[in-house]
């Protein structure tokens, strides 16, 4: 899997079976790519630009999960799609796109319409595409895009097969976000697995669900009588929904006595 937030180190960005791969081989495969692209260089006899730190790293992913045979992996763009350097896969399994927001507006605005057209650059032709429901604007934007490059694309709404109780699910957005992850695995099972050995079962969601851990976001810490909210937001849309569930969390957590922190 490769991921795009550098929460702690920068071996977090690829990761398999859920853990970032450790120092020894993150060195090894770096090296690998970067004496590769200084080769290529002396051969070609001129000075080529060399990748830009995201475009490195995006190679580096790729490097790493072809040498230790992965069979499945997941990318996520930088920002935007259209120019993203994860675009260089030119036939995904499928594609999908999360709720979009005001985000690096700098590179892909000023507008909503602006920031859709560039995170529709991820669709392919002939390739599915799903996406969460979008704002209006966003959405006919989406639309277009798909039209243009003969993408059926199909917008999620939430799985009503989703666990109600899971704590992981508490947050609409998260719950919005599975059953966005559950129409790509299931289409990516349907495409790449035999006739009739492609179902994914409830227990499977299930257990999914429950082995899903996402320090810093949606995350509640108790420490004796007090308990901590912690997530994080980067866009007018990601603060109104930490928001949401900071105060329908909290609210829930009164009835039951806890002391609330000062600090969000």
């Amino acid at each position: 899997m490769y991921t795009s937030p550098d929460l702690r180190c920068i071996r977090e960005r690829i990761q398999i079976n859920d853990r970032p791969i450790d120092e020894e081989r993150f060195t090894k495969y770096f090296f690998e790519v970067w004496d590769r692209l200084f080769l290529q260089q002396d051969i070609a006899g001129r000075k080529e630009k060399m990748p830009r730190f995201l475009q490195l790293l995006a190679l580096l992913a790729l490097h790493t999960f072809i040498r230790e045979e992965v069979q499945a992996t997941v990318y996520e763009t930088h920002h935007g799609g259209e120019y993203d350097a994860t675009n260089v896969i030119r036939e995904p399994i499928v594609t999908g796109i999360t709720s979009i927001g005001m985000d690096h507006i700098a590179q892909l605005g000023p507008t909503i319409e602006n920031i859709a057209w560039h995170k529709a650059g991820i669709f392919k032709s002939r390739i599915p595409a799903f996406s969460a429901p979008q704002d209006p604007a966003a959405f006919a934007v989406l639309r277009a895009r798909a039209e243009e490059k003969g993408v059926e694309l199909k917008f999620v709404d939430t799985d009503p097969s989703l666990p109600i109780s899971s704590q992981a699910l508490q947050a609409p957005v998260q719950r919005l976000n599975c059953s966005l992850a559950l129409a790509l695995v299931r289409t990516f099972l349907e495409r790449k697995t035999s006739i009739g050995n492609h179902d994914l079962t409830q227990q499977d969601v299930t257990q999914g669900i429950e082995e899903f851990s996402w320090p810093g976001r949606f995350e509640i810490i108790k420490d004796g009588s007090n308990k901590w909210f912690l997530d994080g937001a980067h866009n007018e849309l990601s603060i109104k929904q930490a928001a949401e569930w900071f105060s329908k969390t909290t609210t829930e957590t009164q009835r039951y006595g806890y002391h609330l922190p000062s600090l969000l």
